[in-house]
């Protein structure tokens, strides 16, 4: 009896012992298995939808790789979600995820193009309140991208148009080649964002001279860019030419032109996508040379220059000669003046003549914003 007792036990004991290896063996194939899928599917978001990554924004992007509000299944994304533009990419991951373009030219969904303003600044944007009169009423219709000193941290309140617009800056010095380093990176980041159509380069300085409706209508019905390129013979344009950059760049290719551009789409991507003319212009192109006044003229020039009206629509005032234009304070800001800066009649648009010519001016000190603020509702048409 005690025999028998002592099998039954050790059967019962085997068997349990059986079942258990056997239970632990299943949970840990089903841990495992679970693991490998969670991991396959965290490397798959992380390399293609990398989280607090303009590329997140599927919302409204369907190849390209974030941004502001969107008609397009905005209820499926938080609005710190579309507003984020923060990510980790380094500026030649960044290029390279900018530079995709879509091989089939429909959009599976309804597409509402935008105007990117790409704000270039040292820090605050003293003339934010007038912007914000400006963009109020036309959510959806724009993108705001800032790109500020890497110390600068003052971050404007939620409410304003401004609030986590910046994008992962480094630091710029005027004249060298990290001031096209932060253009290209304003461009790169505004092009993951498929709904953006058109690009505009601002500063802190500048102030639009039309109303939003008028400004938005006139750039996304545009046929052509806005960046001058032309050859100056002077010592101050073919004279800073380097012997060194030939043969990829000659003196017959040589170009000049405002630094603040205006660009559609498809030259926005071939800025951003150009790794042959970059690296001779960073190299050879140091002061006396300027960058920012020869590398995009030449570039469009040699690469596409039928996409270009070859001007600009930023004016700016350099009657009183020197490196940099005239800076307007708050004595010179009258309803008179506005009326008057910017005026010429004789430009072309989509092939005609056309009476407005710049869309935007420079360079307006921080002390001209409240008689801007007096003066815009009834001038400007906005507010």
């Amino acid at each position: 009896m005690t025999i028998f007792f002592f099998r039954e036990m050790s059967f019962h004991l085997g068997t349990t012992i059986v079942l258990t290896l056997s239970v632990s063996f299943f949970v840990l194939l089903l841990g495992l298995f679970i693991n490998y899928q969670f991991r396959k599917i965290v490397i798959y978001e992380d390399f293609y939808l990398p989280h607090q990554s303009p590329i997140y924004n599927l919302s409204i992007s369907t190849h390209l790789v974030c941004n502001s509000s969107s008609s397009h299944s905005s209820s499926n994304r938080t609005m710190e979600e579309l507003n984020d533009v923060w990510h980790s990419m380094n500026d030649e991951e960044l290029m390279w995820r900018a530079s995709m373009v879509p091989q089939i030219e429909k959009y599976p969904f309804n597409r509402i193009p935008r105007v990117a303003f790409l704000f270039l600044t040292r820090g605050r944007l003293p003339l934010a309140p007038l912007w914000e009169m400006f963009f109020k009423g036309h959510e959806g219709l724009f993108s705001i991208y800032i790109h500020t000193s890497p110390d600068f941290n003052y971050e404007p309140p939620p409410s304003s148009v401004f609030y986590k617009r910046r994008i992962p800056s480094q630091a710029v010095q005027w004249g060298r080649s990290t001031m096209i380093d932060a253009e290209r990176r304003l461009l790169a980041n505004a092009l993951l964002d498929i709904s953006n159509e058109r690009f505009i380069l601002l500063s802190e300085s500048c102030i639009p001279f039309f109303n939003f409706t008028t400004i938005y209508t006139y750039l996304i019905n545009s046929d052509q860019s806005f960046l001058g390129s032309f050859d100056d013979p002077r010592k101050i344009g073919r004279g800073r030419y380097n012997k060194r950059m030939y043969p990829n760049i000659t003196l017959y290719d040589w170009r000049k032109g405002s630094q603040w551009f205006e660009v559609h789409r498809e030259l926005a991507v071939k800025i951003v996508s150009d790794v042959m003319y970059y690296p001779v212009f960073k190299n050879y192109c140091v002061p006396p040379c300027y960058m920012d006044e020869h590398y995009l003229p030449t570039l469009v020039n040699k690469v596409c220059p039928r996409l270009t009206s070859n001007r600009s629509i930023t004016w700016a005032d350099w009657s009183a000669g020197g490196s940099h234009p005239m800076t307007f304070l708050k004595k010179d800001v009258t309803e008179e003046f506005l009326k008057s800066v910017g005026s010429e009649l004789n430009c072309s648009y989509n092939g005609k003549m056309s009476s407005i010519c710049f869309l935007f001016g420079r360079k307006f000190h921080p002390s001209t914003l409240q008689p801007l603020l007096r003066i815009a509702p009834k001038l400007l048409g906005f507010g």
